[in-house]
């Protein structure tokens, strides 16, 4: 009892007070996850195997969808019955493998309906080789309509509710959005509704609030006055602006595992136009590289036309009062034609990358649902290039037309990139990356960099002076990191650290850095080395909302780089509803808990405070053990929270509250407690109610990743704000 009353004391300290710059903990126990990639050409490989595009001198290879006129994928190809072709002419095949989805997406049963009031699941950790598909889903702000932004947000709901499965890891993305689009890969569901709500109307876009300007519209009338080359301009830069941020997530995506799609939803944009083919090249220049990057990073483009099936006819918002029937005609044809060749350039973009290009529907949610199942199967066909496809001589890199054809009777439909420019992969990326390149590349990254093993923790909490605030805990594994031995016997080591916090917005709203060199001696050199330190950072927030902190560190002497990151709810306090902070996790061993209480005990006994350098230790150990979250099977788990805005009774001033933990893997319950009512003695602020309590984990615990989930009940609040949930994962080590 003793060790969990000094728990929730240490809460309060970590949580709510002052700061350290460095502390110590535990040597991490989890070792970096690897996979060998499947190489047999004659059996369905798993999608993320192996790499899907290679370009090089030796092997060019991509990957292809080949349907029936039933639209079903074809599993049985031969390779003697395809052919590829370069520029026109017929490439021998050298590699060719049918790549099948370890369970085809089908239609989910649907669920009971949840109870509303009920704490929902913490969403399932999902690691590198989990990945089963990766999908970004670009909404383009910058080009939607007032009226397509309502059923785009609908659709995205939906998709996240019903279609989502087990494996996807995904991206909502804004074209209007920051630097930190990346951030938002994830398969929690909570960070992609953050990412819908902030969905909305781009006013300064280049749409309107319809599909189309109204016929007589002042505002389109002073526009077109200004001169066509103006608006031509105009349109240009939206175009390659929306372009320039698909290119941007792509380039993010190179790195990440599987075959990789993006859903680029928007209104549509001109890449073309009848009268003037050459007046559009500047997106036609910035459309094709982002083909090529997006065939190079085993990228397939799908798009849909947001503003489904439209009337291009007269609406009832247009106005024909001034106008003589030549006029109108001609207005209702620039009509037509503006819808024809905005849909012009998705349709393009998705051809040329092997994607579908969804138009003339309103049903969105549907449109999405086709293109998930359109990643259940493909093949991967690769060819011994020619050396001039690579040729360096001239300085010039040409772009080269790919095709493909299916000799065997019946017919068939063919979806594949279209081509690539003359660059080796290897050539691409010749130019070595700085320092601070890599760290930036680590730190945008969803997965973490494994150079350096790294740890956080972040927790969100409240004081009442300061107020709402995130406090993060990073375990550093020393044993990653290079020391020198110094003449006197010390040693040294180097290293930087960047953290950044990310608004759900995907723009920064903090970042620290800073540049460390530690000299240790002694003891304390093998402690460090065996256990690692901890690095701690406070970060204030004025706004409630999702944020998520990202930190990396770069050890000079190797250069390695780890990285890690959290994804942290901010509650709005000032609601006055029932919030719960952020869980802290620590653990023991019940011999050294029964050791401590008994010499905590004896302490009391002579009135004595007891040894202080036992106290450092303890307040040591703590801080590590809830930075690592690592534990082992047969010790006691302990956590400390706090509740804030809990309801008093009028007649005594005291809350009602009552509380439950569970413990959960892969999704599922493994143990759930019984209710138990809080014990309100010793709360000197109950709008800010710490609390702490102790879970024993079974020494038969199957090691692996868990999550403790805490509900707390205030039966004094209204219905729909009687309950609050906080959940912290941890890992179970042999």
């Amino acid at each position: 009892m003793k060790r969990i009353l000094l728990i929730a004391t240490l809460a309060g300290q970590l949580i709510l007070g002052p700061l350290a710059s460095l502390g110590f903990a535990q040597e991490a126990a989890s070792q970096e996850r690897q996979t060998k990639p499947q190489t047999g050409p004659q059996q369905p490989a798993r999608p993320g195997d192996e790499d899907v595009v290679r370009i090089t001198t030796n092997l060019v290879q991509v990957d292809a969808v080949i349907v029936d006129k039933k639209g079903q994928p074809v599993r049985d190809l031969r390779s003697d019955e395809v052919q590829i072709f370069e520029d026109g002419h017929q490439q021998k095949i050298t590699h060719f493998s049918f790549v099948a989805s370890e369970s085809p997406v089908t239609a989910l049963a649907q669920p009971a309906p949840p109870d509303k009031n009920a704490a929902p699941l913490p969403p399932v950790k999902l690691h590198p080789e989990d990945v089963r598909r990766t999908i970004a889903l670009i909404v383009d702000d910058l080009g939607l309509s007032f009226e397509s932004t309502y059923y785009v947000r609908r659709a995205l709901k939906k998709f996240i509710e019903q279609q989502m499965q087990s494996g996807d890891l995904v991206a909502i993305i804004r074209t209007s959005g920051g630097i930190g689009a990346l951030q938002q890969f994830t398969a929690d569901k909570r960070q992609l509704y953050a990412a819908v709500e902030r969905v909305k109307w781009y006013a300064s876009g280049r749409s309107g609030i319809g599909a189309f300007a109204p016929l007589g519209d002042n505002t389109a009338n002073s526009e077109e006055a200004r001169g066509e080359d103006i608006d031509q301009l105009r349109e240009d830069v939206f175009a390659v602006g929306t372009l320039g941020a698909v290119r941007y997530v792509v380039r993010g995506m190179h790195e990440l595992p599987g075959r990789k799609s993006i859903l680029l939803i928007s209104d549509g944009f001109r890449i073309y136009s009848r009268d003037d083919p050459t007046r559009n090249y500047r997106a036609l220049s910035a459309l094709r590289h982002l083909i090529d990057e997006a065939n190079r990073a085993t990228v397939v483009i799908y798009t849909m036309n947001a503003m489904g099936l439209q009337t291009v006819g007269l609406t009832a918002a247009d106005s024909t009062a001034r106008m003589d029937s030549a006029q109108l005609e001609q207005q209702l044809s620039n009509r037509r034609t503006a819808a024809f060749e905005s849909q012009e350039g998705l349709d393009y973009l998705a051809r040329e990358t092997g994607g579908i290009a969804i138009r003339n529907n309103n049903d969105l949610s549907g449109g999405i649902r086709r293109v998930i199942e359109d990643q259940k199967s493909y093949y991967l066909i690769g060819y011994r290039p020619e050396e001039s496809t690579f040729d360096a001589k001239t300085g010039r890199r040409t772009f080269h037309k790919l095709s493909l054809k299916v000799s065997r009777p019946g017919k068939f439909s063919v979806r594949m990139r279209n081509g690539f420019f003359g660059v080796a992969d290897n050539e691409d990326n010749a130019i070595a990356a700085t320092p601070n390149q890599r760290m930036i590349n680590a730190l945008i990254s969803p997965f973490g960099a494994a150079g350096v093993r790294l740890r956080l923790t972040t927790l969100f909490a409240n004081d009442a002076k300061v107020g709402s605030y995130m406090r993060s805990l990073l375990h550093v594994n020393a044993d990653d990191l290079t020391f020198t031995d110094l003449p006197d016997g010390s040693h040294k080591v180097e290293f930087d650290v960047v953290a950044l916090t990310f608004g759900d917005n995907g723009n920064i709203i903090d970042e620290a850095g800073r540049a460390y060199s530690m000299r240790i001696n002694g003891n304390d050199y093998q402690r460090i080395r065996r256990n690692g330190f901890v690095y701690l950072l406070t970060v204030p927030i004025k706004k409630a909302g999702a944020y998520q902190l990202r930190a990396a560190l770069r050890d000079h002497g190797s250069e390695h780089i780890g990285s890690a990151s959290q994804f942290i709810e901010v509650p709005d306090i000032k609601k006055n509803r029932l919030v719960v902070s952020g869980i802290l996790v620590t653990a023991i061993d019940p011999a050294a808990a029964k050791q401590r209480s008994a010499e905590a005990g004896a302490a009391d006994a002579n009135k004595s405070p007891g040894n202080q350098n036992t106290q450092a230790s303890e307040v040591a150990s703590v801080r590590i053990s809830a930075a690592t979250r690592q534990f082992k099977p047969g010790q006691i788990l302990q956590y400390s929270f706090v509740i804030y805005n809990a309801r008093l009774v009028k007649a005594t001033a005291q809350p009602q509250l009552t509380m439950q933990v569970r413990l959960i893997r892969d999704g599922q319950p493994i143990f759930t407690g019984k209710e138990t009512s809080f014990n309100n003695t010793s709360q000197s602020d109950l709008k800010r109610i710490t609390h702490g309590g102790g879970l024993e984990l079974g020494r038969d615990l199957a090691p692996g990743e868990y999550v403790l989930q805490v509900t707390v009940i205030d039966p004094l609040a209204d219905e729909k704000h009687r309950v609050a949930t906080q959940w912290i994962d941890f890992e179970v080590v042999k």
